[in-house]
């Protein structure tokens, strides 16, 4: 099959002269974050440990991308998603990555059994390329009225986000349409939660969700919002990136027995298990920590009293092993 290759594509190639030409072209540390998922604290370490990136200085001393240290973090990113080591990955030169990258997409731990058909799967893909967002939510509310809400987040958003994951890494999706489909299916599993009853028991587990500071991805929260409220569960949601603290504070307040944390791998291994282990240790024994998504450094070096979840799946499971609510 043929694969677009955004890295040896013209347009790209064009791009990247011009940056060589124009020193001036380029980020600031903030501005690489939010583009590659990568956060301030990662970048540094990284600098420092690997030699790469390697950031220019502006007129007043802050760090600053070039534009092809940009690009080399990205696919740097997503092949942390997909499961590879910061040491295995980080220097390797752009060349090496694109390779490294193509023989990835297709790896084993990427593959997610689904109820939607391979054509389908490839038709939502397209509708993202072709930037037909109309098509792409009425084929997003078919799917959701044909599964319901359960067969939807499992069958459906799951396997789609690893088919854009991979469609990304092969160069054959750019940035902003990510982000679009990222838009696109929030609002479409928002849709699907308002349809969900609200919990109408006492004894029902409290949940509080969120992500720790430096995991901007929300996507993986909306998605256990919704298995959770299947389950009879109460659902609260912080959003994104809040600060350990903040999280402590709100699980009292809100009398939580759940206090359910998404990743994708954003965060740096050692800022991850230490504010795992804080939070553990601001909360009352009783509330239950559980860390979902992209977390492989969690199986090789569990944090104790944290519950790790490695699919959607094991949702009702977890929650079998929980004791009364506390508001019970």
């Amino acid at each position: 099959m043929f694969v677009l290759d955004i890295y040896r594509h013209p347009r790209f190639n064009r791009a990247m002269e011009t940056a060589t030409r124009s020193p001036a072209l380029t980020l600031s540390i903030a501005a690489v974050e939010r583009d590659s998922g990568l956060s301030k604290d990662t970048l540094r370490v990284w600098e420092r440990r690997y030699g790469f990136p390697q950031p220019t200085r502006d007129a007043v001393g802050e760090r600053a991308y070039p534009l092809d240290q940009v690009e080399r973090l990205r696919i740097v990113k997503r092949l942390l998603d997909a499961g590879h080591r910061p040491g295995r990955v980080v220097a390797l030169p752009l060349a090496a990555l694109q390779q490294l990258a193509e023989s990835t997409v297709d790896h084993p731990r990427r593959v997610a059994p689904a109820a939607l058909a391979a054509d389908d799967l490839r038709q939502l893909v397209g509708l993202i390329r072709s930037h037909d967002v109309p098509a792409l939510r009425q084929a997003l509310a078919r799917q959701l009225v044909r599964l319901g809400v359960r067969g939807f987040v499992v069958d459906v958003v799951a396997p789609l986000n690893l088919a854009v994951g991979d469609a990304w890494m092969r160069g054959e999706l750019q940035v902003f349409e990510e982000h679009l489909y990222s838009e696109v299916i929030q609002s479409a599993l928002r849709q699907a939660l308002a349809t969900i009853p609200p919990a109408d028991t006492a004894d029902a587990p409290r949940v509080l969700l969120t992500t720790l500071p430096g995991e901007p991805h929300g996507l993986g929260l909306l998605m256990a919002e919704a298995l959770l409220a299947l389950e009879g569960c109460t659902c609260v949601s912080l959003g994104v990136q809040t600060p350990v603290l903040e999280i402590v504070q709100a699980a009292r307040a809100l009398r939580v027995d759940i206090v359910a944390l998404g990743f994708s791998g954003c965060l740096a291994l050692k800022q991850m298990l230490d504010s795992l282990a804080e939070l553990r240790g601001g909360l009352p024994t009783t509330v239950q920590v559980w860390a979902g998504g992209t977390t492989p450094g969690l199986q090789r070096r569990p944090v104790d009293g944290v519950t790790v979840l490695d699919a959607l799946t094991q949702i009702p499971q977890a929650l079998g092993r929980c004791p009364p609510a506390a508001g019970a």
